[in-house]
């Protein structure tokens, strides 16, 4: 699945590493090897301990002493055992006084840090995690690509134990009971990370740290930026300290400047259109003309009464040079823009896939969809340009994500990418209504859109960008009904050969 870097798949990498140091990608780590042990709550456990050790002789040395018939010998022995157990009594008072200090203190860092912090229960994920690596399953994401139900309800079954204060005044809610319970209440169907804490469990990571969004009290959506230090025990899984920062702002004004850029593009786009259609339309226009004036005057040479055959011969030469005037500035322009270099180089169309979810990610979420990523595993990298690749896998998601925007139920988006003898192939599918067999032929033609208000160029020029590398474009009926897109592109070494 393309985790061979130890990242968890994010929009905020970290330059610390998070792996946990195993030999190989299919090991374990550390906490899942160790075997559960029962650990005492707390300083009160450990030193009732304590005392009971040393109270438990003092105790049975003053009973064996009073009971003895010898008076002064039992009766300080007795003395002596009493006076152990008062010297435990109070060392466990000492030890309780002490829990209960520095439960305040950390009370007082929890509610009073001036950032989101929660506390979670993650020890029924792990299990599942854990479970799966035992079986032999080591591509986490994959196996539960395949089962969103039982993704979902895993979710549900890791539980928000506790929020801090600023939590609450950061979201506005009104109590607690707004987060507490399970995570599955507050992560959308849209969300794109569950599944990437699990294959940081599943790794070993010592951290994660991603980008999710959250259904706050009011039943608005928040951006967040989770951060925690995952556990390297088992025991630990059940209190993780989770920290969330609200970057709902920033990502608007992210959104407004891509907009921004975007519509001054497009304005650069349309004056350049503007200029160039202009300038093609004027170096077109001449030899037209011309080929028109010259056919006119053949046609009067030949309705003579009789026709000079040497004057239409020559106005038919003028006519076929025009036209071969008017034919090479149609390959000159053809040959500006098609003929870009593409910056050729290895590339991971894994990675392409997850990075072209995130850049379509606002697309995505707007119309309710949710990615869903399979790859077999160590692929090889195909040769091509990445921008163009991307492009393209962005514009096929956005089209699956738009073409069910008005189904019911979920709205799931099945990225696959699979070897080939060859090559690699990526399918993006859709559960929406499909493409009618009668338009997959034109489909890719410029100008043909199935969307109100499509310009009909995307998958036009998506097929044009597959065919420069060499590869193959084309859409069939996904298995459970809607479209499926289809690229091929040729393996590196095959390229290369």
């Amino acid at each position: 699945m393309g985790q061979g870097s130890g990242q968890v798949f994010s929009r905020w990498p970290s330059l610390a590493s998070a792996s946990d140091g195993s030999p190989a990608a299919d090991a374990r780590p550390a906490w899942m090897l160790s075997a559960p042990r029962r650990r005492w709550p707390g300083l009160v456990e450990d030193g009732a301990r304590a005392g009971l050790a040393v109270l438990a002789p003092a105790l049975l040395a003053g009973l064996a002493g009073w009971g003895m018939a010898a008076g002064q010998a039992a009766a300080v022995a007795g003395a002596g055992g009493l006076l152990a157990a008062l010297f435990a009594t109070l060392h466990v008072a000492r030890l309780r006084r002490a829990l209960r200090a520095s439960e305040a203190r950390f009370s007082a860092i929890f509610e009073r840090a001036g950032i989101s912090m929660w506390r979670e229960d993650w020890s029924m994920a792990a299990e599942a995690v854990a479970s799966l690596r035992r079986a032999g399953v080591s591509d986490i994401e994959s196996h539960f690509a395949a089962r969103p139900a039982e993704l979902r309800a895993l979710c549900g079954r890791v539980l928000i134990k506790d929020v801090n204060a600023f939590t609450l005044e950061e979201t506005g809610a009104r109590n607690k009971a707004a987060f507490v319970g399970p995570l599955d209440r507050l992560l959308p169907p849209t969300d794109q990370t569950f599944v990437q804490w699990l294959v940081a469990l599943g790794r070993g990571d010592r951290f994660f740290r991603s980008e999710a969004h959250i259904v706050r009290a009011d039943g608005q959506q928040s951006d967040v930026l989770f951060t925690a230090m995952l556990p390297r025990d088992r025991a630990e899984f059940s209190d993780i300290l989770v920290t969330s920062l609200d970057i709902t702002a920033y990502k608007q004004a992210q959104a407004r400047l891509a907009a921004a850029e975007s519509d001054l593009a497009r304005a650069a786009r349309s004056i350049t259109v503007g200029a160039v259609s202009a300038s093609i339309a004027h170096e077109v226009n001449t030899p037209l003309a011309a080929v028109a004036a010259n056919a006119q005057a053949a046609l009067r040479w030949l309705r003579r009464p009789e026709p000079e055959l040497a004057e239409v011969t020559a106005a038919l030469e003028d006519v076929v040079s025009e036209a071969r005037r008017a034919r090479d500035v149609v390959a000159r322009t053809r040959s500006l823009f098609g003929t870009a270099s593409l910056a050729l180089a290895p590339v991971d169309l894994v990675g392409a896939a997850r990075e072209a979810t995130l850049l379509a990610e606002r697309e995505l979420r707007a119309n309710g969809a949710t990615v869903l990523i399979t790859a077999d595993p160590d692929l090889p990298p195909v040769t091509g340009d990445l921008v163009q690749i991307e492009q393209v896998l962005v514009n096929l998601l956005v089209n699956a994500a738009q073409a069910m925007a008005g189904s019911r139920g979920r709205r799931d988006v099945a990225i696959t990418v699979r070897g080939e003898p060859g090559a690699v192939r990526v399918t993006v599918s859709d559960a929406g209504p499909g493409v009618p067999p009668e338009q997959r032929a034109r489909i890719f033609e410029p100008f043909h859109s199935t969307k109100p208000g499509g310009m009909g160029m995307g998958l036009a020029i998506c097929r044009s960008c597959i065919d420069a590398h060499g590869g193959d474009l084309w859409l069939d009926e996904a298995p459970g009904g809607g479209a499926a897109f289809h690229v091929r592109l040729p393996t590196a070494c095959r390229a290369a050969a």
